[in-house]
C-alpha cells in the first residue's frame, strides 16, 4: 500500500494518474471495460438490423446482463477468497469466446434459444473488472482522500467508457460486416483484463484484504501492526463480529446501498435502450447512438470529475438524493418532446448532458458509502454486489423497454426510466438515516 496523499483538486488527479501502482492498472481497466458499454449496445444494434425486433434484442441483452449480475456476485465472492488474477484470467476467456460466438450466431439465423444461451453464457462468466479495480484504489492508496480521487477517476472513466465504446461501435459498424463490432468487443474484453490481472494491485489485492481485516481484528503478527493505524484511519474500528461476516451483504447498511443502486439502474437500463430507438427516429439511424451518448456520458465525466475534486458541504446521502431526483427531472421532458414531429435537437441533447451530469456523482458516492460500510475483507465482494446490483436493474430495464418501445416506441421507454429512478430517489432519502447510523 502507498501512502501517497494526492491532496484535492485537479493537481490531486494529476499526483494519482502520475503514480506508476495507479496509473498501470486504471488504464488496463479501461481497455478492459470498454467492452461494458459496446457488448449490450452492440447485441441491441447487431440483432435489430439483421433480424429487425427489439424484443428479441431486448430479450437477448437482458439476459446478457442478467447473467453478468449473478457471474459477479460470484466472482467478486471468488476474488476475496482465491486473489484476482485467478478469477479475471478465465473468466475473460470464457466471455470473450461466448461473445464472439454470438455474434457469428446472429448473422448464421441461428435460433433465438441459442443466442440466448450464448448471452447467458456471456454474461456469467463476464469478468468482474469494475469491481477487482474499485477494490484495488484501497490497496494503491491508504489515505482516504487519495482513494476518494481515485473513486472519481474511475466512476468518470466509467462514463467516459460509455462515450467511447457507442463512438468506437459507431464507427466500427461503418468499416465492418455486421458482426465485426461484436468480436472487436470481445478482443477488448481479453486483452484489457488480461493486462489489467498482471499488475501489482491485482496481484495484491487478495492478501492486503487479509492483512486489513486481521490488523482491524487486532491479529498481532508483524505485517497487521504495520497496517494497524491504516485500517483504523480509513475503516473506523470494527467489532470482531463484523470481521466475521461471512458476505459484505450482512454489514449494516449495505443492502440499502444496492437497493437504490437496482433502482437506478433499472432506469438506466430502459434509458440506454430507449436511446438507440430515439436514435434511430430522430437521427434517422440507430448505429448514429453515438452521438447521443456523447452528451450523456460527457456530462457524466465532468459530472464525476467535478464532484471528486472537492469536498462538498453536507451530508452526502443527500446529495445522493438530490442528485437521483435531478436524474428524475432532466428525463420527465422526453417523452413529450420526442412525440413532436420534428422534436428539438438542440433541447434533447441539453437534458442529456444535465442527465449525464448526475450519473458519475452517484456511483462515486455508492461506492464511498460501500468503503464506509463494508468490512475489509469483504471489500471486493461488496464492489462486486454494486456492479450485480446495477446490471441486475439494466437487465430489467433493457427487458421491459423492449416491450415498451415495441408497443409505444421511444417515449414509453423513458416514461419508464422516470418512475424508476424518481423511486430511487425516494428509497434514498427514507434510508439515508440508516446509512449515516451505520457508518
Amino acid at each position: 500500500m502507498d501512502d501517497l496523499d494526492a491532496g484535492i483538486g485537479l493537481r490531486g488527479y494529476g499526483r494519482v494518474l502520475s503514480h506508476g501502482p495507479a496509473l498501470r492498472p486504471f488504464l488496463a481497466a479501461v481497455v478492459g471495460r470498454l467492452p461494458i458499454a459496446m457488448t449490450g449496445l452492440g447485441m441491441v444494434v447487431l440483432i435489430q438490423q439483421v433480424r429487425g425486433n427489439y424484443s428479441m434484442a431486448g430479450l437477448v441483452t437482458g439476459v446478457f446482463a442478467l447473467a453478468t449480475a449473478v457471474g459477479a456476485a460470484v466472482w467478486g465472492r471468488l476474488m476475496d477468497v482465491h486473489g484476482q488474477p485467478r478469477v479475471l484470467v478465465p473468466t475473460a476467456l470464457v466471455s470473450g469466446a461466448a461473445i464472439a460466438a454470438l455474434s457469428l450466431a446472429v448473422v448464421s439465423d441461428a435460433p433465438g434459444p441459442l443466442l440466448v444461451g450464448l448471452a447467458i453464457l456471456a454474461g456469467v462468466f463476464f469478468p468482474p473488472v469494475s469491481p477487482a479495480m474499485r477494490a484495488a484504489w484501497r490497496v494503491i492508496f491508504s489515505h482516504q482522500s487519495s482513494r476518494r480521487l481515485g473513486y472519481a477517476l474511475d466512476a468518470s472513466a466509467v462514463e467516459l467508457i460509455f462515450v467511447m465504446g457507442p463512438l468506437l461501435l459507431s464507427g466500427l459498424a461503418l468499416v465492418l460486416p455486421p458482426q465485426g463490432p461484436l468480436l472487436v468487443s470481445a478482443g477488448l474484453l481479453v486483452t484489457g483484463t488480461l493486462l489489467y490481472s498482471m499488475t501489482w494491485a491485482a496481484r495484491t489485492a487478495h492478501r492486503h484484504g487479509t492483512l486489513v481485516a486481521a490488523a482491524v481484528a487486532g491479529t498481532p503478527t508483524p505485517e497487521t501492526v504495520e497496517l494497524q493505524s491504516s485500517a483504523e484511519a480509513t475503516r473506523g474500528t470494527r467489532s470482531r463480529t463484523s470481521l466475521g461476516q461471512r458476505t459484505a451483504l450482512a454489514a449494516p447498511g449495505v443492502a440499502a446501498v444496492l437497493a437504490v443502486s437496482l433502482f437506478m439502474a433499472l432506469g438506466f437500463g430502459q434509458l440506454d435502450t430507449s436511446i438507440v430507438a430515439t436514435a434511430e427516429a430522430v437521427l434517422g439511424d440507430a448505429t448514429k447512438l453515438g452521438l447521443l451518448f456523447l452528451f450523456i456520458a460527457g456530462g457524466s465525466a465532468i459530472g464525476g470529475i467535478t464532484y471528486g475534486a472537492r469536498t462538498w458541504p453536507g451530508d452526502e446521502t443527500w446529495h445522493l438524493v438530490g442528485l437521483l431526483a435531478g436524474f428524475t427531472l432532466s428525463l420527465v421532458p422526453w417523452p413529450f418532446l420526442l412525440r413532436l414531429d420534428e422534436p428539438p435537437l438542440p433541447i434533447l441533447f441539453l437534458l442529456l448532458f444535465l442527465t449525464g451530469l448526475t450519473i458519475a456523482p452517484c456511483l462515486i458516492i455508492f461506492q464511498g458509502l460501500l468503503d464506509k460500510l463494508s468490512p475489509p475483507h469483504r471489500m471486493t465482494e461488496a464492489q462486486a454486489l454494486l456492479s450485480a446490483s446495477q446490471t441486475t436493474g439494466a437487465a430489467g430495464g433493457m427487458a421491459v423497454a423492449g416491450i415498451t418501445i415495441d408497443a409505444w416506441a421511444a417515449p414509453g421507454g423513458l416514461a419508464g426510466a422516470v418512475v424508476a429512478i424518481g423511486t430511487g430517489a425516494l428509497v434514498a432519502a427514507v434510508v439515508r438515516g440508516r446509512w449515516a447510523d451505520a457508518a
